[in-house]
């Protein structure tokens, strides 16, 4: 891929000072990894724990959990459209800000302490989602634009390595301080520390994305560009492999929806973990998938993705159950290893069947946005049902009698969501096929990048080298 030169007073158009540049802003990315990751570790994995610290109902938990993943994908649709209409770099730096500044009042609300706290961080919450996702299509053009495709493998596993290791560093961290003040009675500052970190970390990656260079000042404008993607939207769900598909996966991300937010309940409430132990818990579901990446990636092309679809989609309805059979600390971390070893095999495979399933040379970024968008409808959905169960469970158990040998009416919105992803399952199965593999980049190499990870869907990861051919 031709790397074109900057232009412009000051630069000279030769290999050397292009080579500077390159090495300057790949550098200048690495660094922006370490800053952005600070901010997801210390912000998305501990919204849950704050959501229950505000005093969210169960009800409200799943609003908490709902409505930003659907607003995030309403945004990162609408990203795609405003590519055309701002200077990329300014427009990622101007987000990153918006988003620093978004966190930052996330942790004034445990000082302020105003009437209905959890309603405020709900639409906090949502701008927070919505920023990530206008940003995202933005970046991955960036990336994709300045990092050579013989260095991409290289590049993106390093990149991986840094973000999951401060990740990793930066929620054992947050954790520690949320149980050392919350053992003086003083949860709120534990919390309004840990965004104001978050904060600082997103702003310094802001000021790291203005330091790098961006070859392509302007996207040109296109018109037609939003009819033009309704109509690859549409040509897209009239594949019925692809329906099939989408409507599996979002039906399935819609089930694990309904008891997402709860698991943090549970275990904070109910069990009175500690918030350190409750990191503790996380890390072991995550670290499992991190690791387990690798088996599932030599599997599925020895056996091929559908059978990995398959066998992890028929473990994932069981791991709610699980939760009701013991709540000894061991236990639930090998529960929760158990949980991460299957969600990657299923977060794996499903990325590389959507890629297998598209027709050849057909528009992949369309393919995936519809898919991601009817995701985030169905986990609204699923969110909200979550919602209403958990608030009505122990009323019903109180009538059925079965809180006799339920101890928590959370238990209930485990059963219902493991029956529901069954049936997901059952549906999916006998409509599932076998596509024709096409070749793809290595595992981690040229393929994928560690976006993030959630209660929903577990390690997010994105394609980054899905690029046009050369016309040539």
């Amino acid at each position: 891929m031709a790397i074109p030169a900057p232009s412009g007073p000051g630069y000279v158009n030769c290999r050397s000072d292009r080579t500077a540049w390159l090495r300057g802003t790949l550098k200048r990315s690495q660094q922006e990894a370490l800053a952005s990751s600070t901010m997801t570790a210390a912000s998305d994995n501990f919204f849950n724990a704050y959501a229950i610290f505000l005093g969210a109902s169960l009800s409200q938990m799943g609003w908490v959990t709902g409505l930003p993943q659907l607003f995030g994908a309403l945004a990162q649709l609408l990203s795609v459209w405003l590519a055309s209409h701002f200077s990329r770099r300014q427009f990622i730096v101007c987000c990153a800000v918006l988003q620093a500044l978004t966190v930052l009042a996330v942790g004034a609300l445990a000082a302020w302490s105003p009437e209905h706290p959890v309603w405020y961080f709900i639409v906090l919450a949502v701008l927070y989602q919505g920023f990530i996702n206008l940003i995202q299509p933005h970046w991955r053009a960036w990336m994709g634009s300045i990092v050579p495709e013989k260095r991409r493998g290289a590049f993106f596993a390093a990149r991986t390595r840094l973000t999951m290791g401060a990740s990793l560093s930066v929620f054992f961290v947050g954790g520690g301080i949320l149980s050392l003040t919350d053992s003086r009675g003083m949860a709120w500052l534990g919390f309004s520390l840990l965004f104001a970190i978050a904060a600082m970390g997103r702003l310094v990656s802001a000021w790291l994305l203005l330091q790098m260079h961006d070859p392509d000042i302007r996207t040109a404008r296109e018109p037609g560009v939003f009819v033009r993607s309704l109509q690859n939207f549409r040509a897209a769900w009239q594949d019925q492999t692809f329906r099939h598909y989408s409507l599996f996966v979002a039906g399935m991300q819609a089930m694990v929806a309904i008891s997402a937010p709860f698991f943090a309940v549970y275990m904070l409430q109910d069990l009175g973990f500690s918030y350190l132990e409750f990191v503790l818990a996380s890390v072991a579901s995550i670290s499992t998938q991190f690791i387990s990446l690798s088996f599932w990636g030599r599997f599925s092309d020895r056996f091929g993705n559908r059978l990995v679809m398959i066998i992890t989609s028929c473990l994932i309805p069981s791991l709610p159950l699980l939760w009701l059979f013991d709540d000894h600390y061991g236990y639930i971390l090998l529960l929760q290893a158990f949980s991460g070893f299957a969600w990657s095999g299923f977060t794996l495979s499903t990325a590389n069947y959507l890629y297998d399933i598209r027709p050849f040379r057909s528009d992949f970024a369309s393919y995936a946005a519809l898919q991601a968008a009817l995701s985030a409808a169905l986990v609204f959905l699923g969110a909200m049902a979550g919602g209403a169960i958990a608030s009505h469970a122990a009323d019903f158990l109180a009538w059925s009698g079965w809180g006799a040998w339920l101890s928590s009416p959370i238990f209930l919105v485990f059963m219902v969501s493991s029956l529901l992803r069954t049936l997901v399952t059952l549906w999916f199965i006998p409509r599932s096929v076998e596509p024709k593999v096409r070749p793809r980049p290595k595992l981690l190499g040229l393929v994928f990048r560690i976006r993030g990870f959630n209660a929903i869907s577990g390690v997010g990861l994105d394609w980054l080298t899905v690029v046009k051919r050369r016309k040539d």
